[in-house]
């Protein structure tokens, strides 16, 4: 959150690293060194159309014309104070190229989420001078239970990737910067109706989850550890609940509205029939993993858990929808797949507990060579396609309408009323 001023034209000299350069042949008073520059989406590297620009001439009146509508690193979040979408503080990075790949990600804080974006971004944490792109927990946050990220906050790689890093579900913080002190929420999470802090807290993970299933090609579903499944939960929910969403690359997307129940089965109908519904793909990863939790032994009953935890959800296929499909897992997690050829599991990666040392040892690879592989990868994993070519421009557009959708959708108002009666929260 810190390095808000980092601006989008320092942002495009990363293979510089911050490093300053141009001195004279004084020694003897090195000058201060440059304040650190925060990695963006390097718009001086892309024109308007998609061009990427290697060097200078007659290109550089149109990189300088794109950095100065570069908007500051501290108003690119896509969701408002309000828990309204946003495109015009991400628009400027995106061009009509329609060659790009969109991943999301989702967890508990400090899971380990935006360390893992980061390295998806590409990012060289020796490089002098250069603060990540996505902001990771110090010892400062962690100490004072405070959370990193604050809605939704995307970044676009030189390779074209959009990166969507998401606020912490489960986290008290969260939930401390919400309620009132009559218990109420702040924010209106559906279209209008006051509901208590811990209901609106519990629905926000909840349309967190179902508009990354929307948007994306792929979602990271990032845990701690092999016990807490929590988040497995909160999957599940989503999967149930992620009804009625046209695929981002529809051309008929219906404007911003509140729907009735009828109107929304109608679209969900419609959805259905012209083939349209989309869900992205997910990729479980745990993190923070012991040497027991890495055996071939126990990675294999986690795999089966996963497995039958899901069994009914659409995170599970069959070889014959994904025909040619190549499921790849990190070396830590090959793991058998069982006298049942039939059913694919979802994907998972395992992620050992950072060392001081992070020597590999005999039995598993090490923390650095794990998120290496995790990256590799990921970023080389087919993934579900959008219905129709879009551009990196249009899906934006298309996702701020179904954000709108999440947020005005009359099945998860629903499961509200539900568990408002189910007595758990207060009302």
């Amino acid at each position: 959150m810190s390095g808000g001023g980092g601006g989008g034209g320092s942002a495009s000299n990363q293979s510089a690293g911050g490093g300053g350069g141009g001195g004279g042949g004084a020694s003897s008073h090195l000058p201060p060194p440059p304040p650190p520059k925060i990695l963006l989406a390097k718009p001086s590297l892309v024109t308007a159309s998609g061009k990427f620009i290697r060097g200078g001439g007659a290109a550089d009146d149109e990189s300088a014309s794109l950095r100065s509508r570069v908007p500051s690193v501290g108003s690119l979040n896509l969701l408002s104070d309000s828990w309204d979408f946003h495109t015009d503080r991400f628009l400027p990075f995106l061009t009509d190229n329609t060659d790009f790949t969109v991943v999301g990600v989702i967890g508990p804080p400090g899971v380990g989420k935006s360390t893992i974006m980061n390295e998806l971004y590409g990012f060289d944490g020796a490089s002098p001078g250069m603060l990540p792109p996505f902001a990771i927990q110090s010892e400062e946050t962690r100490a004072m239970a405070r959370h990193c990220t604050v809605g939704i906050e995307p970044r676009i790689s030189a390779e074209r990737i959009i990166l969507l890093d998401t606020q912490a579900v489960f986290s008290p913080s969260v939930l401390a910067e919400i309620i009132r002190p009559d218990g109420s929420s702040t924010i209106s999470v559906l279209s209008g109706e006051s509901l208590s802090a811990e209901l609106a807290y519990e629905l926000m993970s909840i349309q967190l989850g179902v508009f990354l299933a929307s948007v994306c090609h792929m979602v990271l579903v990032v845990s701690e550890g092999v016990h807490d499944i929590n988040l497995w939960r909160l999957m599940l929910t989503v999967d149930l609940l992620k009804h009625g969403l046209p695929d981002p690359s529809s051309p008929t997307i219906p404007p911003s509205q509140t729907p009735s129940l009828g109107s929304e089965k109608e679209n969900r109908d419609k959805i259905q029939e012209a083939g349209q519904e989309y869900t992205a793909a997910h990729v479980f990863v745990h993190t923070k993993l012991r040497d027991q939790d890495l055996t071939p032994h126990n990675s294999g009953k986690l795999k089966m858990a996963l497995t039958q935890y899901y069994s009914s959800s659409s995170f599970i296929t069959t070889k014959n929808e994904n025909a040619g499909k190549d499921h790849q897992f990190s070396s830590v997690s090959l793991i058998n797949q069982g006298k049942n050829p039939d059913p694919l599991p979802p994907d998972l990666f395992l992620i050992p507990y950072k060392s001081k040392d992070d020597f590999p040892r005999a039995e598993h690879e090490s923390y650095i060579s794990a998120l290496w592989k995790l990256r590799d990868q990921v970023l080389s994993m087919s993934s579900p396609s959008f219905a129709r070519t879009v551009s990196e421009r249009d899906w934006l557009k298309n996702s701020a309408k179904i954000w709108d959708m999440v947020k005005n959708s009359s099945i998860i108002a629903e499961y509200a009323k539900i568990l408002q009666g189910s007595g758990m929260f207060r009302r």
